[in-house]
């Protein structure tokens, strides 16, 4: 569709039940995305003039619920898709190149016949688009070249995954339009894991991109990570009487490479003391009985990161069935239980490298003298800087807001709510 057409078709309303679907239906959300879809199409324009067959994708962020930690282990998470979102204005092409221009970034350009990983990429978006081109390939899918702009709401180290929503537009652009879907949600989501691994050069899990990948409200069992199990769950907070606040406490995520990639391998190195390369695969039992001989063969630190996960992955569990059963006290107090163990056991609510920069802590402590022992708060996501999660109830939802902005910043504290669509070609 040409661009000027689509504009058209957006401004004059034709989007505004996938919008609804994708963004809800408080006051002015139509009208800001119409205005925010628009902007990206001009822009678009404005990058590649000579386009004139464009379309729309979007994928959105995730907000890890239960299971901190446990993906890359094998275990069982419970998370969902959120209203935030990365959205794409493409046009299609036979030139074997990929361009990409995302708002307030450098261009990328990656020529499709040269898939190999480049280390000189690490860390860049160039290494993803890379990557995710090359499994695609090497599952047997039909790629070609695209130029796209792209604008985020899901903020760079905001704790809801901007990467991977990143990673998931790409993979849902090159299934739509070269595959017909054939790859589907399970299939990008492993793309996009091994892109960030292997080309971007971030050891992660799997959630994060399976979230993204599959949207809505999902508890997923990685005990098969090539097949894992997604169970939908249908839940609103607002009915149950409560707000979804998430909190960027502006801790900087720089040089905190080596505190993420410690936590799955010291849980590794637990693991393998018995023989066996993910905790899932290890009895708690044996884990147990063993522990003074396990702190021949690894830290204290590892060991009660080890702890953690075998708590944290029945409770991802239990989460799950309180909220099938209508539960809310349960589930609050699981939420509650969790945010604890990630930081007495995980321990990643700060680098020890940066003891004196603790704004999740300090971000922790005071929402729970807010919500004075009713909701729940917890580090949200990977930890270490970033984010916090709370469970608001709805009478105290604007102090908390006032509060978290107050210490934090305007435009600190967010309220979400739950996507029920994954990575989507909005024009199809």
């Amino acid at each position: 569709m040409k661009p000027e057409a689509l504009m058209h078709k957006i401004e004059s309303g034709a989007f505004d039940t996938t919008f609804h679907l994708m963004y809800g239906t408080a006051p002015g959300i139509i009208a800001d995305q119409r205005k925010r879809y628009l902007d990206a199409i001009r822009a678009f324009s404005a990058h590649y003039p000579q386009r004139q067959d464009v379309a729309l994708f979007s994928a959105p962020g995730r907000t890890e619920i239960g299971g901190n930690h446990t993906d890359h282990q094998h275990g069982c998470v419970l998370a969902a898709a959120v209203n935030l979102d990365v959205i794409a204005v493409v046009a299609f092409h036979q030139d074997g190149i990929i361009r990409l221009q995302s708002k307030g970034y450098p261009a990328d350009t990656v020529a499709l016949s040269d898939l190999a990983p480049h280390p000189e990429e690490q860390g860049t978006s160039a290494a993803i688009i890379r990557g995710m081109a090359a499994h695609f390939a090497a599952l047997g899918c039909t790629i070609g070249g695209f130029d796209a702009y792209t604008t985020s709401d899901v903020l760079s180290g905001s704790g809801l995954s901007s990467s991977a929503a990143f990673e998931v537009l790409l993979g849902t652009i090159l299934d739509q339009h070269y595959n017909r879907g054939k790859a589907g949600a399970v299939s990008i989501a492993k793309a996009a894991q091994r892109a960030e691994n292997v080309y971007f050069g971030k050891a992660s899990g799997l959630m994060d991109q399976m979230v993204s990948a599959v949207g809505g409200f999902v508890g997923i069992d990685f005990g098969d990570p090539e097949q894992p199990k997604i169970e939908n769950h249908i839940f609103n907070f607002d009915q149950a009487g409560y707000t979804l606040c998430i909190t960027d406490t502006k801790g900087s995520h720089a040089d905190l490479t080596p505190d993420y990639s410690a936590v799955p391998q010291e849980m590794g190195q637990v693991a393998q003391f018995f023989g066996k390369s993910v905790l899932r695969d290890v009895e708690e039992d044996a884990f147990l009985e063993a522990l003074p001989r396990l702190r021949e063969h690894c830290s204290d630190r590892a060991i009660l990161r080890a702890a953690h996960f075998f708590a944290e992955n029945k409770r991802a569990i239990a989460e799950s069935q309180a909220l099938s059963q209508g539960d809310m006290p349960e589930f609050l107090r699981l939420v509650q239980a969790s945010g604890d163990s990630s930081d007495s056991l995980l321990q990643n609510l700060y680098s020890v490298r940066k003891p004196e920069q603790q704004a999740l802590g300090l971000g922790i402590w005071r929402s729970k003298q807010l919500l004075q022992g009713k909701g729940a708060v917890r580090v949200h996501g990977g930890g270490f800087a970033g984010t916090i999660q709370a469970f608001v109830p709805l009478a105290l939802t604007e102090r908390y807001i006032q509060e978290m902005n107050r210490l934090f910043g305007n435009g600190s504290c967010q309220t979400l709510r739950i996507r029920p669509m994954g990575g989507v070609s909005v024009t199809e």
